[in-house]
């Protein structure tokens, strides 16, 4: 050989070995991926043997049956407690109206909501619902928290503060509501809304949230005549609060009711705004219903307007105010031997207080006269007749209206 062969022949051999071990790790390599695929596919299969199972314990040390099982946890806590004491006590109402004339009159579901029994003694037991759940019915029905509809008897209703009392046999009644103490609620306090929102096909819903305001006011327009004729003080929650929710329970976290569910802020650009009559503001109200079957409110005896709705040219004419005085309420009309006739209270007299304090507009006066007096009392008035501040003072009698 000559030199240069002796020299590629070496090299050669050399390189022999280098092929053999790179053939080496590529069947390494492609039997690692057949193994792998191995193992996939039998993993099932291993898994039902117990072969898993095996493996797993020699890794981690526990014990594993190879069965995966659901895991039943019993959730207790302060929201489901004061769901069980409420729940039971919330029905359901449906308001049923004749249709139709003479002999082919008839009764048809004119729309649902929501009561609380709040009261049982003997053979009787009571629901507090609102007055717009009731209004116009020719017969109510009550469904009570287990599906069971009983007939239900109107005993009053308040379209003021928008509340009603109806009275049931209390045979399958076993559970009332706890009245609590709505003066004593904070922002931020959990609330719990429990009624029949879009009807009885959701009854017994349950939703939570907060006091979101205390003490709020809003305007109500009672006649439907475009002004507001009372300001009703309410309870603000973000709890889901639907129609067919009115009339149901607000409760706190201990179960007991604070507030009667009465409507929603509904504008499309409003969300989270539900609003309840506070129960300490609703308890006079509903005892006078079912004693008297109405509200008993002290009574002036005349008619009212607003200072600020009368054009400012009559207010200057006809009641001839002072021209810095632009609130008040003025008398349209006196009714005769009422306690403002009895008083010396004239037609065209602006009434500027009422026991010392300041009246802007009728809605003051309806709060002062509806919620800080009762029969009897004796009211201070302030007024202006032609011009000239004078004072006057009478006994509040039984409400006519």
């Amino acid at each position: 050989m000559t030199n240069d062969e002796e020299f590629r022949y070496e090299e050669y051999k050399r390189s022999r070995p280098q092929r053999k071990r790179r053939g080496y790790f590529f069947a390494g390599f492609i039997g690692a991926i057949i193994g792998a695929l191995i193992i996939v596919l039998l993993l099932p299969r291993l898994s039902q043997l117990g072969v898993l199972s095996m493996l797993q314990g020699s890794t981690s040390g526990a014990n594993f049956s190879g069965i995966t099982q659901g895991v039943s946890v019993d959730v207790d806590t302060d929201v489901t407690k004061a769901v069980d004491i409420a729940a039971d006590a919330v029905v359901g109402i449906t308001n049923l109206q004749e249709s139709g004339f003479w002999a082919d009159a008839s009764e048809s579901e004119a729309g649902t909501g929501s009561g609380v029994i709040y009261r049982k003694s003997g053979n009787t037991a009571y629901i507090v619902t609102n007055n717009h759940v009731v209004e116009g019915a020719s017969e109510l029905e009550v469904t009570l928290a287990d599906g069971k509809k009983v007939s239900a008897e109107l005993i009053g209703s308040d379209i003021w503060t928008d509340l009603a009392v109806l009275k049931v046999s209390s045979k399958d009644i076993s559970k009332v509501a706890e009245f609590g103490n709505s003066d004593a609620l904070k922002s931020g306090e959990p609330v719990i809304a429990i009624g029949n929102p879009l009807g009885l096909t959701f009854s017994g819903s349950v939703t939570q949230g907060i006091v979101s305001g205390l003490d709020r006011t809003i305007p109500i327009d009672i006649n439907s005549d475009g002004v507001a004729d009372w300001q009703s003080e309410v309870i603000q929650t973000d709890a889901a609060i639907n129609p067919g929710n009115s009339g149901g329970a607000l409760v706190n976290i201990k179960g007991q009711l604070i507030g009667i569910n009465s409507m929603k802020i509904s504008e499309s650009s409003v969300e989270g705004i539900g609003l309840a009559i506070p129960i300490n503001s609703a308890v006079p109200i509903i005892e006078d219903l079912e004693e008297f079957g109405e509200v008993k409110r002290p009574y002036m005896g005349v008619e009212l307007e607003s200072v600020s709705d009368i054009p400012g040219y009559y207010q200057e004419e006809a009641l001839k105010l002072p021209k810095d005085l632009t609130t008040g309420v003025a008398i349209k009309s006196v009714s005769p031997k009422s306690p403002a006739e009895k008083a010396g209270l004239k037609e065209l007299d602006v009434i500027v207080e009422l026991d010392g304090k300041k009246i802007k507009d009728l809605i003051e006066l309806r709060k002062h006269l509806y919620t800080d007096k009762k029969i009897g009392d004796k009211l201070k008035i302030k007024y202006y007749r032609e011009g000239k501040e004078k004072t006057a003072e009478l006994t509040l009698s039984e409400d006519k209206m």
